[in-house]
């Protein structure tokens, strides 16, 4: 295993993002709500906070869930990537604004083939808490781009910024492949 770097922020979405219909929908990362601590599962992710389990809209059992096929239940981004998108967008890339659920400190770029083999999460002692399958990239979208430039913007600057965000710099969608409670400071490593 390639140590990649430590759990610096968990958080959950307690609703979408994304509000309004197509084509004017828009992004809002309110919803947003980091936890010390997360369940992650199969099903998807459940943050613990100080009231209880909160379910992210991306679990399976959350009442508006966007992942009926359990294909994106979790999502990991990395530190490295939010100060690449500070550099293109501008102080709104705050850590955490595009909505992953594990958010990792890493060195340079993670590219989709650093994770292909898979990813595992460890505690402080070097034991497994949970290993994680890699999906896919997180593909970008006009709402979140939009947002990250301000408002809106003419298509070409759009289809740049569009194609900046591609091959994972929003983060990766991941399947649990087991269940453990993964904590801020835990080691996120590539298999």
């Amino acid at each position: 295993m390639r140590p990649i770097g430590r759990l610096v922020l968990l958080q959950v979405q307690r609703a979408s993002l994304k509000r309004g219909e197509r084509p004017n929908r828009v992004y809002d990362p309110a919803p947003l709500l980091p936890v010390p601590r997360a369940a992650v599962t199969p099903d998807g992710v459940l943050g613990y906070d100080r009231d209880g389990w909160v379910v992210d809209v991306h679990h399976r059992t959350h009442p508006h869930t966007k992942n009926e096929d359990g294909l994106h239940g979790v999502s990991l981004g990395f530190t490295a990537h939010y100060g690449a998108m500070a550099g293109q967008f501008g102080p709104r890339m705050t850590l955490g604004c595009a909505g992953e659920n594990l958010i990792a400190e890493s060195a340079g770029r993670v590219a989709v083939s650093d994770l292909a083999a898979g990813v595992v999460v460890t505690g402080p002692d070097g034991t497994e808490r949970v290993r994680l399958e890699l999906l896919k990239a997180a593909e970008p979208c006009r709402p979140f781009t939009g947002w990250a430039l301000g408002g809106a913007v003419e298509s070409a600057v759009m289809k740049e910024h569009l194609q900046f965000l591609f091959d994972g710099m929003r983060g990766f969608y991941l399947r649990a492949l087991g269940s453990g409670v993964v904590e801020v400071g835990d080691l996120v490593q590539a298999v």
